[in-house]
């Protein structure tokens, strides 16, 4: 099952950039619904699109979980890792190129999600590749990685005012103003 692996990981990515790209969208499509703010951006707030690598991936990695991931080492471990890893990349790119050109461009944020998603399942794949494990309690790992899940529900309709949670209008979360 190993050399699947990598079949699995090409998957997750794909299976990320489309429904990550379905969930930018669901909100509107859904007319304002409480239950598709809870999984899909309410605004175009960094925060807010956080949610569109997150829930895929986190979905994914339970189908993998499921096919094969039960018998690997070090599954959730490395599915933890890499999630962070998709989340931190794209707000530290965000913030890195909008401070040093003082301007967010919609083109370059689609690709940051993209690049965050192949980055991320990239370094998962090399991590199962060398076979790595970790001693924490599985149980734990996935208690960790839904952390944000509760985040991303009472920030989206709690949002500290910093910038993380603004939206380029100037509005907060689910309740901003149109």
């Amino acid at each position: 099952m190993k050399k699947d692996i990598p079949y699995w990981q090409t998957a997750g990515f794909v299976f990320t950039a489309v429904v990550g790209t379905l969930l930018h969208f669901l909100f509107d499509w859904t007319g304002g619904s409480v239950a598709a703010a809870i999984f899909s951006a309410v605004n175009e707030s960094i925060w807010e699109h956080l949610k569109l690598l997150y829930y895929p991936m986190l979905a994914f990695a339970f189908l993998e979980w499921l096919n094969w991931g039960k018998s690997t080492k070090g599954f959730w471990c490395v599915k933890l890792i890499g999630i962070l890893l998709g989340l931190g990349f794209i707000v530290a790119v965000y913030y890195t190129y909008t401070g040093i050109f003082g301007v967010s461009v919609d083109f370059i944020n689609i690709a940051i999600f993209f690049l965050a998603a192949g980055v991320t399942y990239w370094e998962e794949t090399k991590l199962f590749a060398r076979g790595f494990s970790c001693s924490v309690c599985p149980k734990l790992i996935v208690a960790v990685l839904c952390l944000p899940a509760v985040a991303f529900t009472v920030f989206t309709f709690l949002p500290p005012q910093i910038p993380l949670f603004q939206d380029p209008g100037g509005t907060y979360g689910f309740f901003a103003e149109s």
